[in-house]
């Protein structure tokens, strides 16, 4: 092997959702630079995914956004093709990395930015309310919400998160 062949770096993601890995998957790691960590990775879900006003699906790549110090991350979803999708959003705990793992918990609350920024939605609030996390830890909760606050107000922006990925 050449000097000039070097492998990217590669780590695993792991989603955490009321204490259980819900997926793991392995990602190209694009950049860390202390506080945002920024990985590559084809869809890692089975088959296809069709949430009605978007479908995630065998030959999309994700590349996904996450912070040591925020209570979210982003991803930007392109199709084999390479055209934007959008972005989908999850609102986590603030990453934790650990060797060659990135752990995330999901909180269930998620925003979706579709390319055009035209559709710009709010999910799951119905699975943030029942999983309790209100009155288990009102703190993170709070937090939670506030990330999505942030987030909607970003995507709204003709920008939507070019500053914010930049």
């Amino acid at each position: 092997m050449s000097a000039n062949s070097a492998e990217p770096a590669r780590l695993e993601v792991v989603l955490v959702k009321a204490g259980r890995t819900k997926i793991r998957y392995p990602a190209e790691l694009l950049g860390d630079d202390g506080n945002r960590i920024s990985v590559r990775a084809p869809w890692a879900g089975s088959g296809v995914r069709d949430f009605g006003f978007v479908r995630f699906e065998p030959g999309d790549v994700f590349t996904e956004y996450y912070w040591r110090d925020r209570w979210y991350s982003v991803k930007e979803v392109r199709a084999a093709d390479g055209s934007v999708k959008g972005w989908y959003c999850d609102i986590t705990r603030p990453a934790v990395s650990s060797g060659a793992q990135l752990v995330v918990e999901d909180l269930d609350l998620d925003l979706w930015r579709s390319a055009d920024g035209r559709d710009v939605r709010r999910l799951d609030e119905d699975e943030f309310a029942e999983s309790g996390l209100t009155e288990t830890d009102p703190e993170a909760a709070s937090a939670a919400v506030a990330a999505l606050d942030a987030l909607e107000a970003l995507a709204i922006r003709p920008d939507g998160f070019a500053r914010l990925l930049a």
